[in-house]
C-alpha cells in the first residue's frame, strides 16, 4: 500500500513538474496547493533531494525544482525512495529479498508465488510510467493501461 509519505511525495513531484523547468517552488506553496503538512513535506523533499530527484536553492528566488526532466523520472523510482520496495512481502522483493522464517519450500509457496505476480504487475505499471505521463493523465483526466497481465 502506498503510504501518505509516498502519496505526498508524488503530489509534490507533480506540482514541480507542472512548473516551467528551473522555476522554483516554495515548500509552503507546494504544501498549501496539495494539502500536505509543511513539516512532513520538508522531510519528504529532503529525501527526494538526497536521491537526486529535486534540487533546492536557499534564499531569495529559492525553492525546489526537478533535478531532471519529468520525462526522465519514473514513478516507481520515486515510490521506492520514499516507501521502499514495491513487493508486498520481502520474499517477493527484488531489491530487499529476505526468506520468510516460516516457509519450508518457497519455490512451492502459494503466497509467495501470488505476491511475485503482484509485484511484477505493480512494477510493470509504475516503472513504465514517467512523471510527465502521470502529469498529462491528471491534466486530461485520462488513464491509459500500458501493461498486460
Amino acid at each position: 500500500m502506498l503510504t501518505k509519505k509516498g502519496k505526498y511525495g508524488l503530489k509534490a513531484m507533480l506540482h514541480l513538474a507542472s512548473h516551467p523547468p528551473g522555476e522554483p517552488s516554495l515548500v509552503s506553496d507546494i504544501a498549501e496547493a496539495n494539502n500536505i503538512p509543511k513539516k512532513f513535506l520538508d522531510t519528504i523533499l529532503g529525501e527526494l533531494r538526497n536521491a537526486g530527484f529535486v534540487n533546492s536553492k536557499k534564499g531569495k528566488g529559492g525553492g525546489y525544482t526537478l533535478a531532471r526532466s519529468a520525462q526522465n523520472i519514473r514513478v516507481g523510482h520515486i515510490i521506492r525512495v520514499l516507501d521502499g520496495p514495491l513487493a508486498p512481502i520481502q520474499c517477493a522483493s527484488k531489491t530487499s529479498y529476505r526468506r520468510c522464517d516460516d516457509c519450508f519450500d518457497e519455490n512451492h509457496c502459494g503466497v509467495r508465488l501470488v505476491m511475485l505476480d503482484a509485484r511484477e504487475a505493480l512494477a510493470a505499471v509504475l516503472d513504465n510510467r514517467t512523471l510527465a505521463e502521470m502529469r498529462a493523465a491528471a491534466e486530461s483526466n485520462e488513464i491509459t493501461l500500458s501493461y498486460v497481465i
